[in-house]
């Protein structure tokens, strides 16, 4: 409706793939043809809307009457279809308390996306409560930065620790555990390989996905140097090459080739990723920053589109030393959880981008952490002291747990840590002769069971970190290992403001660890833990905070019906 017929003739040979590209062309509606009433389609309303609301502006009432128009707007109203959600985020179970005595070793791997952060707030903004799932809390705290001062030594970080009383449960300690690479100036940084893989699918029509994308990417391309190379691949129906690998002083031609893009068909997720590492490979640099840049809303839905394929495909190819940095848009049917999955994967992070300032943010401010790497497969091992720690919980990093044994096996792929990158974890420690806050479980059979934790010849300390990584390409990690004394002290700004934005975190997850926290609670500790914000990140975490607060969305949650009382005020 709305449309011109098109009749086109097509040739089929045995044993090829022949594609047919059909453009619809608009063409007049005759009105006399229009029946509008409240048994009409609702998708030919959708598709008409446009077209009527011209129409009618310069129809007569008897034109109007003879079309059987009695109320264009009510009626086009009542049968469009509604807003239609796919959004989708990996289910996370939330880190429980471990005994020490039965579970002394905590490893995971570290986690420098930032998705879920933007991701929140553009919930928030829009007033409504982001899904649980969707609140990732090491990312939440990861999203900003935090001064962690120089670094020195023969590694390309340092760790930093601190202990302090939890906010949320004063006989409980909270333990930071902070990593810092070292800064790498823009022009300092090697050769860039990059191809931009665009998703230029119909579902990315609207201004906050493929516009918003043009311009965060010119973002991108203003900051490239004569050194650096280019490519443009996009896939929709099909995937194509738009703009072979270009010089990067060659800018007016890469802002050409961004701004011709439309927006159009289903999306070939899997073929444009083989053709943008096939791109990629053939313009290696050795030395250089060799990376898919993936641009997309995440609906990967004809082609290669199974997530273990897709996995299979990158990892493949970061083995060669090509790397994946996911960038997430718009919304309605963003897939958080395939995003997320594919950029750990691809040794690679995984940002959401609500607008320019945070496409600024993570293309110009932190393009040497996004696009630079300088240790691989990041992980951690923390042991605790039975002498002092009853208990422990580590805050977020849910989809990042490791075996213990994997720690020291390099075999196995972990984060990885980019210039200018930190790092922050936080551990829930419950001091000894303290009960620690679990189900209960049996008293064991053949295990002894002392009355008190055990003497120690380290009874000063609380933990022991220790960090395996690898320099980027190879194939032998390194360690860094250090005790942490049992003593608090004041904490920086830095720990207050971390620990305000995991307690926000824990309030939006419905956390049964939360304990008497409220949203003013977490109001006054980022205040006291703002410090110096040039950027006024942590002043936007503050108002929304208060935007949450004041639109009560987290006192109660109504879904299909169900609902439950929250303990919020």
């Amino acid at each position: 409706m709305g449309y011109a017929a098109q009749r086109v003739q097509v040739a089929v040979s045995p044993g090829q793939t022949t594609v047919l590209n059909l453009v619809l062309r608009p063409e007049s509606i005759p009105l006399d043809s229009l029946v509008i009433s409240g048994q009409a389609q609702a998708a030919e309303l959708q598709r008409a809307r446009s077209d009527l609301s011209v129409a009618v502006q310069f129809a007569t009432p008897e034109e109007l009457q003879r079309a059987r128009i009695t109320d264009l707007a009510a009626a086009v109203q009542f049968a469009a279809p509604p807003d239609f959600n796919t959004e989708s985020y990996a289910h996370i179970q939330e880190n429980d308390f471990h005994l020490v005595s039965a579970s002394p070793l905590s490893t995971f791997s570290i986690d420098v996306d930032r998705a879920s952060y933007a991701n929140v707030r553009r919930f928030i903004q829009s007033g409504d409560r982001p899904p649980i799932d969707a609140v990732r809390i090491e990312e939440m705290i990861n999203y900003f930065p935090y001064d962690w001062g120089n670094v020195r030594g023969d590694h390309p970080f340092s760790v930093t620790t601190e202990v302090w009383e939890a906010p949320w449960k004063r006989e409980h300690r909270l333990v930071r555990i902070g990593l810092h690479a070292e800064s790498i100036d823009t022009g300092d940084l090697p050769p860039g390989n990059l191809v931009f893989l665009l998703d230029v699918s119909g579902s990315m029509m609207p201004p906050n996905k493929l516009p918003l994308l043009k311009k965060a990417f010119g973002l991108l391309v203003d900051q490239l140097r004569p050194e650096d190379r280019v490519a443009v691949v996009v896939y929709a129906g099909a995937a194509g090459l738009v703009l072979p690998s270009t010089p990067g002083d060659r800018k007016g031609e890469i802002l050409a080739a961004l701004d011709d893009l439309q927006a159009g068909g289903s999306t070939a997720g899997g073929a444009g990723l083989r053709l943008a590492y096939d791109v990629a490979r053939k313009h290696y640099i050795d030395g250089g920053n060799n990376r898919v840049i993936l641009a997309t809303d995440g609906d990967f839905n004809v082609g290669a589109s199974s997530d273990a394929e897709m996995v299979r495909l990158i990892e493949k190819e970061r083995e060669s030393g090509t790397f994946l940095t996911v960038l997430g848009f718009g919304t309605g049917n963003l897939k958080d959880s395939k995003m997320e999955q594919i950029a750990d994967h691809g040794n690679g992070n995984f940002h959401y981008v609500d607008g320019l300032l945070e496409a600024r943010k993570v293309l110009v401010e932190e393009m040497g952490g996004t696009l630079l790497t300088l240790a691989s497969d990041v992980k951690l091992q923390v042991e605790f002291n039975p002498a002092r720690a009853a208990g422990y919980r580590l805050i977020g990093y849910e989809n990042r747990l490791l075996a213990d044994e994997d720690f020291n096996d390099d075999t196995k792929d972990a984060g990885e840590l980019g210039a200018g990158h930190t790092v922050t974890a936080l551990y829930e420690v419950v001091p000894a002769r303290v009960e620690v806050p679990r189900g209960d479980v049996d008293a064991f059979r053949y295990q002894p069971q002392p009355d008190d934790p055990p003497l120690s010849d380290f009874d000063g300390e609380l933990m022991y970190v220790k960090v395996r990584y690898k320099d980027p390409g190879g194939t032998r990690s390194k360690l860094l290992e250090r005790p942490v004394a049992d003593r608090l002290r004041s904490p920086s700004t830095d720990f207050r403001f971390a620990a305000a934005v995991a307690g926000f975190g824990m309030l939006l997850r419905d956390s049964e660890h939360a304990g008497d926290l409220t949203l003013d609670d977490v109001v006054a500790l980022a205040e006291k833990g703002k410090g110096d914000d040039p950027r006024g990140y942590r002043g936007e975490l503050i108002r929304l905070v208060e935007a949450a607060r004041d639109l009560r969305l987290l006192d109660r949650k109504a879904d299909e019906g169900e609902s439950w009382q929250r303990r919020w005020q």
